[in-house]
């Protein structure tokens, strides 16, 4: 079976920056073992498969190399990217039905596209033996939510420097680790650790972004903030947190992260599966 490939750099306007994804449009949906083997093939932190169910309407789901996942930022641009800007979609808006919900990806007028995602708070936790011995530096402040650890650091330097224990950290469950601190020419920096996924360190963590926008918004005051991914390959997001409305009954919603970024075509080809 051939399939289109697409290799796009997503949260970057240049080639061998921001984040890798591999994007692979589908007829109809193969076996999920032939799915996790071409992601592994891939080898890059997230491919994306979608099929289309509608018009500007698609099923999307993402793997790592070793897993499935239920939400992937910039997998999920470089997919509207193929979509918009490879495959000839029209309009400015197309819909993934996904594990994680309806999600979306607008193309704006200055170019960027822009993710539509649901936000997803920390809140105050304990900080477990295993992630100070993974981080090897104690953070300031440590939150968690169902899904992710969030550990703020008071400068850009702490966590540029950071060197991981990555064993350590795969102890950890939930297993996946977001450090951040207040930038210095951006409103906040962060990097990801995803060792539960087979993903050491995420050049690039769009999800990311839906538990670093409620704390920052709430820090600083503002609901549309700059934010940069101080990996190795680095990307840049401009993010906006729009908070749900107030509701009675303690099951609130937590409201809207709108995430932007850039996207560039590194490679188009074809696979053999």
């Amino acid at each position: 079976m051939k399939l289109p490939l697409y290799w796009i750099d997503a949260f970057t306007d240049r080639v061998f920056a921001g984040n890798p994804a591999a994007v692979v449009p589908l007829p109809s949906w193969p076996a999920d073992a032939l799915l996790q083997k071409i992601a592994y093939e891939n080898g890059v932190s997230e491919t994306a498969f979608f099929v289309r169910t509608g018009p500007a309407r698609c099923h999307l789901r993402w793997f790592t190399p070793a897993v499935e996942v239920d939400l992937c930022g910039h997998a999920t641009l470089a997919s509207g990217h193929v979509l918009f800007r490879e495959l000839g979609e029209d309009g400015d808006r197309v819909t993934f039905d996904s594990r994680s919900g309806p999600l979306s990806v607008r193309r704006r007028s200055d170019g960027k596209l822009e993710l539509d995602f649901p936000a997803r708070p920390a809140t105050p936790a304990a900080a477990p033996a295993a992630l100070l011995a993974g981080l090897r530096r104690p953070p300031a402040e440590v939150r968690c939510s169902e899904r992710m650890w969030l550990c703020v650091y008071s400068e850009t330097g702490d966590v540029q420097s950071l060197q991981p224990d990555d064993a350590e950290l795969a102890r950890l469950s939930p297993g996946r680790i977001i450090v951040t601190a207040p930038g210095q020419d951006c409103d906040f920096v962060s990097r990801f650790f995803a060792p539960d996924a087979g993903i050491a360190e995420d050049p690039v963590t769009g999800s990311a972004h839906c538990t670093l926008m409620p704390y920052w918004a709430g820090r600083l005051g503002r609901n549309t903030l700059h934010a940069r991914q101080v990996s190795r390959r680095g990307g840049e997001l401009w993010c906006e947190y729009v908070p749900a409305a107030p509701a009675a009954g303690p099951h609130r919603a937590a409201g809207r992260v709108r995430i932007a970024g850039d996207t560039v075509l590194y490679l188009r080809g074809e696979l053999q599966a």
